[in-house]
């Protein structure tokens, strides 16, 4: 199975209770919906808390990360100062052990009258000079890297655990919307579940469509999604073979016509539950079954990735997924393989 993934799942659970509690009465034989403005606007702002928090929670982790590799380098970096340190303290050790020897006590005239060689004196205390002065700048810079990693290991201790506060608080309130929603899913299906009894569809969910742009005549039925029961696969549930591709999302997943076309079908009854059949130019139709919502009506043009429903599992369904079908007439029995005539489409699933 091939997984495709370009936009968090949470929007399509969104969205499904968005349909739970927006679903306008329908015309003629349809029944009534039962939503209401003020619970569609709590939905609307989970929504948009949910969409914060998870990116707040992101650029949190992502920010935790940044500083503990910060303090990682600092450690790096003083380590390095503090070897050096200790390398010039034991040269200078050295030094001073080799002048003790030679009668470094003396002063520096007692030591010219007495040497052999004055000049090879004089040689030798402007290396120890040297190297007293070089071990007090190493000191120097050393005590400066304490004092500095010092700081930078405040802040970032302050930093990280501001940082796992906020981030321990987003995660309860991710958890707390995703709840919600668990439950507003549910009754979604609850209402498709009872719309298939009646045989009768509660009417279109006309959702606010966002911004498409896309550049192709054909996409895929849904944006994320992972492949289940493939077409011609056997299985007890079919008469004979699978008529189309599933895919395996979550209830309230909107549902996407795949091209151009004009709605011919809706329907709430029978195995494939809540179903919309969409005819397309040169003539083929597309059939998008086991809805939770839809949010077209029969004659509605359509566009390629327009929202027209939302998945679910209605029907003969064992459980959340669309079923997608592609045929050459309205009625089932002249199904094609719709991966194949999809990719012959320029869409790759």
């Amino acid at each position: 199975m091939r997984l495709t993934r370009r936009r968090p799942l949470l929007v399509a659970v969104l969205f499904c209770a968005l349909a739970v509690l927006a679903a306008r009465p329908a015309d003629g034989d349809h029944a009534p919906g039962h939503g209401s403005s003020s619970v569609s606007g709590e939905v609307a702002r989970l929504y948009e808390e949910a969409a914060k928090a998870t990116e707040q929670y992101e650029a949190g982790r992502e920010e935790a990360e940044k500083q503990r590799a910060r303090a990682q380098e600092l450690e790096e970096r003083l380590d390095g100062e503090r070897r050096e340190t200790a390398a010039l303290h034991e040269d200078l050790g050295r030094i001073a052990r080799s002048q003790y020897r030679d009668g470094g006590g003396l002063p520096l005239t007692a030591h010219m009258l007495l040497a052999d060689d004055p000049d090879q004196m004089m040689r030798g205390q402007r290396v120890v000079q040297q190297a007293e002065t070089t071990l007090d700048q190493a000191l120097e810079r050393s005590r400066k890297a304490e004092a500095e990693l010092a700081r930078d290991e405040a802040e970032a201790a302050a930093a990280w655990k501001k940082l796992e506060e906020r981030n321990e608080e987003l995660a309860t309130l991710k958890q707390d919307i995703e709840q919600k929603l668990e439950t507003a899913r549910w009754r979604l299906q609850g209402e498709a579940d009872a719309s298939v009894a009646a045989g009768a569809c509660r009417g279109a969910v006309r959702l606010d469509q966002p911004p498409t742009g896309f550049t192709t005549r054909w996409v895929a039925p849904v944006e994320t999604y992972e492949l289940s029961a493939s077409y011609g696969s056997g299985g007890a549930r079919w008469a004979k073979r699978h008529t189309g591709q599933d895919f395996a999302v979550p209830i309230g997943t909107p549902v996407r016509a795949v091209g151009d076309g004009r709605v011919v079908k809706v329907s709430c009854g029978g195995a494939f539950g809540i179903e919309i059949v969409v005819e397309h130019a040169g003539g083929y139709y597309t059939q998008y079954a086991h809805l939770a919502a839809v949010a077209v009506d029969q004659g509605d043009r359509v566009s390629p990735g327009q929202w027209i429903g939302q998945s679910g599992t209605s029907g003969n369904s064992t459980g959340p997924h669309l079923h997608f079908e592609v045929r050459v007439t309205p009625e089932m029995g002249s199904a094609v393989d719709p991966v194949q005539w999809l990719s012959g489409r320029g869409v790759p699933l």
